[in-house]
């Protein structure tokens, strides 16, 4: 699947719920272990990965918003300014949502992975019951508003983090 065509990486389900409850995935990247010179170091790698991207858009979108507030103090205060900067939030926000999410410590998610390579947990049990029964595991959580009472006071601890290095 490396291609640019968004269609080759839409999840049916995950389109499918993005549409009805405002929530969707794409289709997971298959990584072969294999392909790696040292696999327990690499997996955890490419798990930390799209985190690590979330973190530092985040982190480069706000530089954005404060270099714009130092230097076009003027623009900022405009209508068309004031737009920016709601769609740099948004922007800041959103990514610090999916880091934080994807951190979350249950399969299919990178936080799952994270755990899995950090314990050496791949070939135990405790790994394939709990990857197993993840993806219902995780619906549950999001159904039950049980992800939000655990994300607003992470999404807010990094974002205000975030914001205070800078402003």
């Amino acid at each position: 699947r490396v291609t640019i065509n968004p269609a080759a990486h839409i999840d049916p389900i995950g389109f499918i719920a993005l549409l009805f409850i405002g929530f969707g995935w794409g289709k997971p990247v298959m990584i072969n272990p294999n392909n790696f010179r040292k696999p327990r170091r690499d997996e955890l790698l490419v798990a930390l990965a799209g985190v690590t991207l979330n973190l530092i858009l985040a982190f480069l979108f706000m530089v954005l918003l404060w270099l714009l507030y130092k230097y076009a103090i003027g623009f900022m205060l405009s209508d068309l300014g004031m737009i920016l900067q709601d769609i740099l939030i948004s922007i800041i926000f959103i990514n610090i949502v999916l880091m934080v999410f994807n951190l979350l410590p249950i399969p299919p998610l990178d936080g799952f992975n994270v755990i899995t390579q950090i314990f050496n947990l791949r070939n135990t049990e405790f790994y394939y019951r709990v990857y197993d029964k993840g993806f219902v595991i995780l619906m549950v959580l999001i159904l039950f508003n049980i992800t939000g009472r655990i994300l607003t006071p992470a999404v807010s601890w990094v974002y205000s983090t975030l914001m205070g290095i800078l402003f």
